[in-house]
């Protein structure tokens, strides 16, 4: 097929507003000068003309057409009103105008002269001239000059088409493109041109299938793909076409061409040659639209064309074998031709029938494939082709007779409908050869020679008069051997006499009847095959042929090519259902020889239907026999079964001996499955009497297994009454289980009357229940629980703790509603709310320890590691222990007051001893590691008081001087009173409340009527502490210690009296900033924390008197520092403590290194502190100028200040806030003196 396309030079020439004329006319395109076959790309030019001027052509018309030319003709404005001829400009009226050199010329002037002037266009003599020499234009298309790769192919394509739509390609609708191109074709005005890439060979660019041609490597997908009947490369070649028997690849017929085109690119009206079939694959692109004609109709579009276009058929009969002439199909279908049209889209197949004509055009940048093939039924077309190319003297591509003979030499190739085809056309062809020879014998030729002639070149055998090409015979001249004609044209070889003229032949007349009679033989072979397969596929019982038999004449079909048929599908068909019957059968009987235990391995249906087959095939299968007895002996097993069955209940002893028959045998019959439930039947209904007799009790699942299994066993009376007590005993256990369970999981608890009553009737049934038991159960709990509580509240003492909470836990749990429980739950958080109290005023806020260690004397108090041990435990992990390890005591010991007095006056001889054992250790032994931090020792150190420890001071918190502030407050000389004593953290556990507090605390104690071990340790403290106190005073109101706290008080006086400048000075601080103690905290009363320079402590350091105030006799000192030992063990604030601490510093030396180190490590942490809140204000700063947002946490005061600070801080969070305890506050971490 050859292509056209038309494509606008200016786009301002298009004019869409123009509809499409009804009967558009016929554009033909013009001869092509230098076409050279059909495998090259092409353009077409369609020349625009002028329309012809409706008015005739005077001087004023051609005055407005001069007026209309563009300014740029240089000729003088006089020169165009001169004769060409005469050189004259008058008679204007006479005076006309070339419509080709705008010359002018006088109607006169002229040979001839004209009479008057013409109408419509006028050319001067000149211009006819011109016109007539110049050489024809290009007819057709004309060879492009410029080479395209795809893909510049493409992008041209797409920019064209982008550009003249005005819009994205994928985006024009193909209506769009298809009225376009009908515009354009009928547009005589507008001259467009587009590129077709047509005709192109795939043997020399390759083609869009993959192709086993060894150059790549396929992949198994691209194999298969590669030799599938729908591949162009193969289809022509297949064993059903008659293109395989010829050797040639001819191009574009055997051999597939290639397409790749653009917008508005077309292929003109045509058919195939020789008529044959075409296929075109689109494998990717753009659409193309395709009309087409039925063969039928074929003749009918060539007398439309003929009729339209009389002159072109004229001269050129075969002009619609030259692919040049484009029609509209709106002007066929005007004149009843009719016209179909279809879009073929990417990946798919478009076929063309023989003899239908087809054009069309693409809708854009595409490529195509296309081939043509032959099949059995192509054959009289083709013949009938030869006949109309012999009319028209066209070239054929092949010989037509050379084809048939070939396939007739060879008819053991030919499928049978082609060689039935090939029979008739062959017949055809001998009869017509035996007239032409006859005919050519009367004209008086006589002699003759063979020739082969498809060893000869086309052009060396064809017609030159026909231009067929020659095979079976062909005229010729010894006088003029440059040519030869066929034997229909015998007339028109030379003048020569007959006598100088002789036969060429391929074949004689006797060769050709043989050819047929073989090919004859062939086609009717198969009749005679087919004939033994019906008598085979409809023969009676005696005459079944086996299965060898059916399989020879399967062979004999494959090894003739036999097409296929009903008959060989009906045979093979019997094969498989032969072979399928014979595989089950032997399967069947092999598997019931093997089979142990009797199993059955067919039902007795499909046994019969297995029979019932293999009676119907028109087969011998060997195994039927066997079958048959099979068949026999299951029916009679089944016939007994169902008389039994027919007979109950007097056959049931027999089922037994029955089932065991029926089981013997390898078929499966349908009366076994009822047997077994008549079997079943009867143990089931044995235990559901069993179940339901009186005196046994089974479980609901038991009850329910067996309604279950009634499904299974046969239906009977017996079986449906079963069911029915069955299911109505469940139903009531159910209802039971269900208020059981409510009373088990119901939130409001039933009193244990109900319950009772609840259990007692459910016990009436004769199942076992599962929460009626649960519930029973949880009433016999509440039962014994009642009676704990009546035995714990009975006892000598009051209840513990410990036991009052599990009873709460056990009575919480039980689902019965009971009255002691409500109470025991009001003594237990009484009991909780006391020891929170307990707690808060004992225990320091976060403390590690528990309110039972607090109030019992210090167990490892002895040992100076485990001290620090202890505290590294405590601060990493928490709690070191629990209560009962603290006492030492057993759970059942803590139950026994008396155990516990026992124990806590045990663990005081043991806390003394300890502390004094540690002592003597820490005073008298230099160690490498100190303080909790384990490191070794610094300038900085504090010595404890009570365990003579040191530790670092910025380790632990300490006594703070700054704190030593009031309006009642000595002058800083008076140096015993100043808060200079330390305690360290391991030494005080909790905070010391004052005494009053905890004798309120045993006051809420004794309403209690619950014993907590916590509350037997604080009476044991508090009894302690009294007897301390007791012997304080006694000491205290001695002669000898009494005179010396008079002395010290006399002292006192008088230095609060002196005039000292320095002193007075002081005093006026006082007085402008005063300041509130509470816990010894420093406090300014208008909020601001105003402490003394730590510059004027140090300043007070040398005027200290280094002499003791006081004189104590050994005996009384020994007896204040043994009872000083005892009051810091105590975890109780005493006033005592305070006075016995005074009067034995006033009896020492004044110990200034000690007051030095505590105001250096005070400046220490001042300077730390300050550095601290610098380094918050710049994170601050810093965060506020990237603008993050950032709000800092509200800070306590504790955490802002310095560590000695925040101990502070804490002591006034305490409870008791009325004084200082001993040793400091909880603020100083027991690191301050009492102040009286």
């Amino acid at each position: 097929m050859m292509g056209l396309g038309l494509m606008a030079k200016d786009k301002n020439l298009r004019k869409k507003e123009i509809d499409i004329p009804e009967c558009p006319p016929t554009l033909v395109i013009k001869e092509e000068v230098t076409f050279e076959g059909r495998g090259e790309p092409g353009e077409v030019h369609v020349k625009e003309e002028r329309s012809l001027s409706p008015e005739p052509c005077t001087k004023m018309t051609m005055r407005l057409r001069r007026n209309n030319n563009s300014s740029s003709n240089s000729s003088p404005f006089v020169d165009s009103y001169i004769c060409r001829i005469c050189s004259r400009g008058d008679d204007d009226d006479r005076l006309l105008l070339c419509d080709g050199c705008d010359d002018n010329y006088h109607t006169f002037c002229l040979l001839p002269p004209l009479p008057e002037p013409p109408k419509g266009i006028w050319r001067c003599p000149k211009c006819v001239m011109a016109e007539c020499k110049r050489p024809p234009e290009a007819f057709g298309f004309e060879q492009a000059t410029r080479e395209f790769t795809l893909q510049s192919f493409g992008e041209m394509a797409d920019s064209f088409k982008a550009d003249y739509f005005n819009m994205p390609v994928h985006m024009v609708p193909t209506e769009l493109v298809e009225k376009e191109f009908w515009r354009l074709v009928n547009s005589i005005e507008e001259d467009v041109t587009v590129q077709y890439g047509a005709d192109i060979h795939s043997k020399e660019f390759g083609s869009g299938f993959p192709m086993l041609d060894g150059k790549t490597e396929l992949s198994p997908d691209e194999k298969a793909y590669a030799t599938s009947g729908w591949n162009l490369n193969v289809m022509p070649v297949l064993e059903q076409s008659v293109l395989c028997h010829i050797n040639a690849d001819i191009s574009g017929m055997k051999v597939p061409w290639l397409y790749v085109g653009m917008v508005f690119s077309a292929f003109c009206w045509h058919i195939e040659d020789h008529w044959s079939y075409s296929i075109n694959y689109l494998h990717w692109g753009e659409p193309k639209t395709w009309y087409g004609v039925p063969s039928s109709a074929a003749e009918q579009l060539e007398g439309v064309m003929k009729k339209l276009t009389p002159e072109l058929f004229k001269n050129q009969p075969d002009l619609l074998h030259q692919l040049v002439t484009l029609m509209n199909p709106n002007t066929l279908m005007a004149h009843g031709v009719p016209v179909v049209r279809t879009n073929q889209c990417a990946g798919e197949f478009v076929i063309t029938f023989p003899r239908a004509y087809h054009s069309g055009f693409n809708q854009g940048y595409n490529f195509a494939e296309a081939v043509n093939f032959c099949t059995a039924d192509w054959l009289p077309a083709g013949r009938k082709c030869i006949e109309h190319y012999r009319r028209l003297h066209r070239y054929c591509v092949f010989s037509h007779e050379e084809l048939i003979c070939k396939m007739a030499a060879c008819p053991e190739r030919l499928d049978m409908s082609l060689a039935a085809a090939v029979y008739k056309e062959m017949f055809l062809l001998v009869q017509e050869e035996r007239r032409l020879r006859k005919a050519l014998l009367e004209q008086g030729v006589t002699e003759a020679e063979r020739e082969a002639f498809e060893l000869l070149p086309d052009d060396e055998r064809q017609c030159q008069k026909c231009k067929t090409t020659c095979f079976l015979s062909a005229l010729a001249c010894s006088d003029c051997p440059q040519g030869l004609v066929c034997l229909y044209h015998i007339e028109d070889l030379c003048q020569c006499p007959p006598a100088r003229q002789y036969l060429r032949y391929r074949y004689t007349l006797d060769e050709l009847p043989a050819m047929l009679l073989k090919l004859k033989g062939r086609a009717e072979s198969f009749d005679t095959w087919s004939n033994k397969v019906r008598l085979v596929l409809e023969a009676d019982d005696r005459g079944k042929k086996d299965l060898v038999e059916l399989k020879a004449l399967e062979s004999e079909a494959l090894e003739k090519k036999f097409v296929e048929n009903e008959q060989l599908q009906r045979l093979k068909s019997t094969i498989r259902d032969t072979e399928s019957c014979m595989a089950e059968a032997k399967k069947l009987l092999s598997d019931s020889q093997s089979s142990r235990n009797h199993l059955a391995v067919v039902s007795l249906e499909n046994l019969l239907k297995l029979v019932l087959r293999i009676e119907s095939l028109p087969s011998v299968v060997p195994q039927l026999s066997q079958l048959q007895r099979l068949q026999q002996q299951a029916e009679s097993v089944q016939e007994e079964a169902q008389t039994c069955l027919r007979s109950l209940p007097d056959s049931t002893p027999q089922l037994h001996e029955v089932l065991e028959r029926c089981k013997a045998l390898p078929v499966e019959l349908p009366e076994v499955r009822q047997i077994e439930k008549q079997l079943r039947q009867g143990e089931w209904l044995g235990r559901v009497r069993a179940a339901l007799s009186a005196g046994r009790s089974g479980t609901l699942q038991e009850m329910r297994s067996l309604l279950k299994e009634a499904g299974e066993v046969a239906e009977s009376p017996a079986v449906e009454k079963a069911q029915s007590e069955l299911q109505e005993l469940i139903s009531i256990a159910l209802r039971w289980e269900e208020k059981a369970q409510m009373c088990l999981e119901a939130r409001q608890k039933h009193p244990p009357a109900m319950l009772e009553a609840i259990i007692k009737e459910a016990e009436n049934i004769p199942v076992q229940l599962p929460n009626t038991l649960s519930l029973k159960e949880a009433l016999c709990k509440a039962r014994a629980w009642s009676a704990d509580v009546e035995e714990i509240q009975s006892g000598d003492h009051y209840p513990c703790l410990d036991d009052l909470e599990g009873l709460v836990a056990v009575g919480r749990d039980l689902p019965v509603k009971m009255e002691e429980l409500r109470q025991l739950e009001v003594q237990v958080a009484a009991a909780h709310s006391w020891r929170d109290k307990a707690s808060k005023t004992f225990l320091k806020k976060s403390s590690s320890h528990t309110l039972l260690e607090v109030l019992c004397p210090s167990a490892d108090v002895c040992s100076d590691m485990g001290k620090r041990s202890r505290w590294k435990r405590e601060t990493e992990q928490g709690l070191y222990g629990t209560d009962i390890e603290s006492l030492g005591l057993t759970a059942q010991n803590l139950r026994d007051p008396g155990c516990i007095v026992l124990a806590f006056k045990e663990g005081e001889q043991k806390e003394k001893a300890g502390i004094l054992r540690l002592r003597a250790m820490n005073s008298s032994v230099e160690r490498g590691c100190v303080c909790v931090c384990g490191e070794p020792p610094s300038e900085l150190m504090l010595r404890c008081e009570l365990c003579q420890d040191l530790f670092h001071g910025l380790c632990v918190p300490g006594p703070r001087l700054s704190n030593h502030r009031s309006s009642h407050t000595p002058p800083f000389l008076i140096w015993w009173e100043w808060d200079s004593r330390f305690l360290c953290p391991l030494c005080v556990r909790s905070r010391r409340p004052r005494l009053q507090t905890i004798l309120s605390l045993l006051v809420a104690l004794q309403k209690l009527p619950v014993r907590l071990p916590e509350g037997e340790a604080l009476q044991c403290l508090t009894e302690r502490a009294m007897s301390w106190q007791d012997r304080a005073r006694r000491v205290l109101a001695t002669p000898e210690i009494s005179s010396a706290a008079t002395a010290l008080a006399d002292h006192r006086q008088k230095m609060q009296h002196s005039k000292d400048p320095q002193a007075l000075r002081e005093t006026t601080w006082n007085e402008q900033n005063p300041i509130s103690h509470e816990n010894g905290d420093c406090h300014p009363e208008n909020g601001t924390c105003a402490m003394p320079d730590l510059d004027s402590l140090a300043a007070y350091l040398p005027r200290i008197e280094k002499v003791p105030i006081l004189e104590l006799s050994l005996g009384s000192r020994t007896l204040l520092e043994d009872l000083m030992l005892e009051g810091d063990l105590l975890e109780v604030t005493l006033e005592e403590e305070l006075s016995i601490w005074r009067l034995l510093q006033a009896s020492h030396l004044p110990c200034l290194d000690k007051l030095h180190t505590l105001i250096e490590i005070e400046r220490c942490e001042r300077r730390a502190s300050r550095q601290k809140g610098k380094d918050q204000e710049k994170k601050k700063k810093r965060r506020s100028e990237r603008g993050e947002g950032y709000s800092p946490p509200i800070l306590s005061q504790e955490e802002m200040g310095p560590k000695r600070c925040r101990n502070d801080i804490r002591a006034q969070e305490s409870p008791d806030k009325e004084s200082p305890r001993k040793g400091g506050s909880e603020g100083n971490q027991n690191g301050g003196e009492k102040r009286l």
